[in-house]
């Protein structure tokens, strides 16, 4: 099939290569020149594993290409997807202005003898924008044209957004006419998951209820692992019991720093303006928040324990992107938590796999030193901070550390380390919610 997608940011340029390398004719639009340049000469603008290469082999076969030009992509394309940002404002509300633009730019370049189009939500929106960009449509239109609107949420992860695309749990598909849904349905036709179909209104919501659903399960555990180490539990060995219940599953149960990156807070903090502005407030989602702003708070006052005073201590933080396997820095419980150590006078290092450029540009002005690798990041440092469970940290070399280091102290704050590893090379351990673990019982570990 014939497909444009209007944005190539991460949900459209990996949707877009994705199409493509199950056999659809896509056509990518971006209004960023530059940025459409370098994706035609190879240049990745965003790390995501998979990613490149899928782009350099469609390029090459001729299904994917890259333009500035969203006349020639709706003339040449059967269905539109819309993939542009939508960020929040800070009362939780959507700012769709790109969403409008396009939906304007696009009604001005459909013609009556283009035939049928389909014009796809593929962004996260509010519900009730199928029917605003329906509107657009019809107001802009050069002439009677043919068009349905659909939402098509997405539900990638960064780090495994072509995994997640290539093998999605199910496709929702949202339409009010059969022929839309049947067209749509035409497209996934290459992908084995089960088809969702649903209305307009409901596809809307799916997305938002979802996310922060999972949301609510992070907080929840998290909340669980300030009981835990009350308790002198481990919230490790109780999520692992929770999550065998096939009711509740083991995903989203790992306790840590909280959640972060351009899904989660965005959507649970649009889910709630959206609930209030219906008049049926959700207020266990304004407690999901809550929880997961203390998560933070409550683990540097446990730094600030250990060290007493943090101004010019020496702390080595270990990631800056918002999760593993992705450069993106948005929303992320690492970056603002080396904000708020510099703000306390710390001497911060910092280190992350991939985020080392995106995580320069958000830390600007902060006097942060970066570094090449985890090792120089740890020298001379006070406290190690885990804030990215990237799997180069849980192979670091301990023993090598250890000698590195001024005081042997780590704080996991993804419960990321093998305790015996680190508590073996003489370093006293703190995590979030699993049993203390301290240097003193290290020799029954040899």
């Amino acid at each position: 099939m014939k497909l444009a997608i209007i944005g190539t940011g991460y949900v459209g340029l990996t949707t877009g290569t994705c199409f493509a390398e199950v056999g659809h004719h896509v056509i990518c639009v971006d209004n960023n020149v530059s940025k459409v340049e370098a994706l035609k000469k190879g240049k990745m603008p965003i790390y995501e594993p998979e990613l490149e290469e899928l782009i350099l082999s469609n390029v090459s076969a001729g299904r994917l290409h890259f333009t500035t030009d969203l006349n020639e992509a709706v003339a040449k394309s059967d269905i539109i997807f819309i993939a542009v940002p939508t960020p929040p404002h800070e009362d939780g509300s959507v700012d769709l202005s790109y969403i409008e633009a396009v939906s304007q730019e696009i009604a001005q370049a459909l013609k009556p003898e283009f035939g049928y189009r389909i014009i796809v939500d593929k962004s996260t929106v509010p519900v009730s924008t199928g029917g605003k960009v329906s509107q657009v449509i019809e107001r802009y239109a050069q002439g009677a044209v043919d068009v349905d609107v659909v939402s098509n949420p997405e539900f990638l992860r960064e780090g495994s957004a072509v995994k997640d695309l290539m093998h999605p749990d199910r496709v929702v598909i949202g339409a009010d006419s059969q022929r839309a849904m049947d067209m749509m349905k035409r497209v996934y036709q290459p992908f084995d998951a089960p088809i969702v179909e649903v209305d307009l209104a409901s596809a809307e919501l799916i997305k938002h209820a979802a996310n922060s659903f999972l949301a609510l399960k992070i907080s929840y555990i998290n909340a669980v692992s300030a009981v835990c180490e009350k308790a002198g539990a481990d919230v490790n060995l109780v999520a692992k019991g929770i999550g065998m219940d096939k009711r509740i599953s083991a995903h989203f149960l790992n306790a840590g720093l909280g959640y972060g990156g351009s899904c989660f807070p965005k959507d649970v903090k649009g889910f709630i303006h959206i609930a209030d502005q219906l008049g049926a407030p959700l207020n266990l989602l304004k407690e999901v928040e809550t929880i997961n702003a203390h998560q933070m708070t409550h683990f540097l006052d446990r730094v600030r324990e250990k060290l007493w005073v943090l101004r010019n201590k020496k702390i080595a933080v270990w990631g800056i992107a918002f999760k593993q396997n992705t450069d993106d820095v948005r929303e992320s419980v690492a970056v603002k938590m080396i904000k708020a150590l510099c703000d306390e006078g710390a001497e911060v290092s910092a280190y992350d796999p991939k985020a080392m450029e995106t995580g320069a540009a958000a830390l600007e002005g902060y006097p942060v030193r970066f570094c090449p690798d985890l090792y120089s990041c740890a020298q001379d440092a006070e406290v190690i901070i885990v804030a990215t469970e990237w799997k180069e940290f849980a192979m670091a070399d301990f023993q090598r550390l250890r000698k590195l280091v001024r005081l042997p102290i780590i704080f996991d704050g993804r419960n990321l380390l093998n305790p015996d590893n680190v508590l073996y090379a003489g370093f006293e351990y703190h995590s979030v919610g699993r049993r203390s673990l301290y240097p003193e019982t290290a020799e029954g570990l040899a």
